[in-house]
């Protein structure tokens, strides 16, 4: 049988994206949980709280992080690459400044957050994404 055979079609294709973004979302909440329960220095409250973080996280990556990787580009060559750690932890910072419950105590907490969050996040990604 032709593989096309058991494409979605219609409707079910154009939320295909949807859900995965869905998923994404979840996934990364969860990996917000986790760095909160193997970094005691980070605290979230609640799994409401995590989805909240994990939103504005994933919106000021998107939005904030290229311009702040564009701005800081000369230090980050001189760093050979390592000041993209510092504004990854800036924006982990940043963003538990904004939202109550969860809380990071500082840069270097914050830097090692964001380390630990990404490499959560990607094994999440990884174990229950699937590329098409």
């Amino acid at each position: 049988m032709p593989s096309g055979l058991w494409e979605p079609r219609g409707a079910a294709a154009k939320l295909r994206p949807v859900l995965r973004l869905l998923v994404v979302w979840l996934l990364n909440a969860i990996a917000l949980l986790a760095v909160a329960y193997l970094m005691p220095s980070v605290q979230v409250q609640s799994f409401g709280t995590a989805l909240i973080a994990a939103l504005v996280l994933g919106l000021a990556n998107a939005v904030v992080r290229p311009i702040l990787v564009l701005l800081t580009l000369p230090v980050t060559v001189l760093t050979l690459g390592l000041f993209i750690l510092v504004i990854n932890g800036a924006m982990f910072l940043g963003v538990a400044r904004l939202i109550s419950g969860f809380d990071v105590p500082g840069l270097w907490p914050a830097i090692l957050a964001a380390v630990l969050y990404s490499i959560v996040s990607w094994l999440l990604s990884a174990l229950i994404l699937k590329d098409e």
